[in-house]
C-alpha cells in the first residue's frame, strides 16, 4: 500500500511540475531519478516481505510438526507412567 501511495505522490508531483511550466528539464530528470529510487526501494521491500512470509509459513509448519511430536511423546510418557502404576 505504501508503494502505491509513494508512486502516486511522485506522479502527482511530476504532473504539477510539468503543468506549472516552471520545471526545468533537470528538475524533471531529478524527479524521474527519485521515482526510480522509490520504485527500487518498494521492490526491495516487496521481496523482503515475500521472503519473510515464506519463512513465517515454514516456521508455522515446523511448529505444527513439533506440536504433533510433543503430543505423541506426552501420550507415550502417559502410557509408560500408567503401566508403572499398575505394577
Amino acid at each position: 500500500m505504501k508503494r502505491s501511495k509513494l508512486y502516486s505522490l511522485a506522479l502527482a508531483g511530476g504532473a504539477l511540475l510539468a503543468l506549472g511550466g516552471c520545471a526545468a528539464k533537470s528538475d524533471l530528470e531529478a524527479l524521474r531519478s527519485e521515482i526510480a529510487g522509490v520504485r527500487a526501494t518498494a521492490q526491495a521491500a516487496d521481496e523482503k516481505a515475500t521472503q519473510a512470509l515464506s519463512k513465517a509459513d515454514q516456521a508455522a509448519a515446523d511448529a505444527a510438526a513439533a506440536k504433533q511430536e510433543a503430543a505423541m511423546a506426552s501420550e507415550k510418557a502417559d502410557r509408560i507412567f500408567r503401566a508403572g502404576l499398575r505394577k
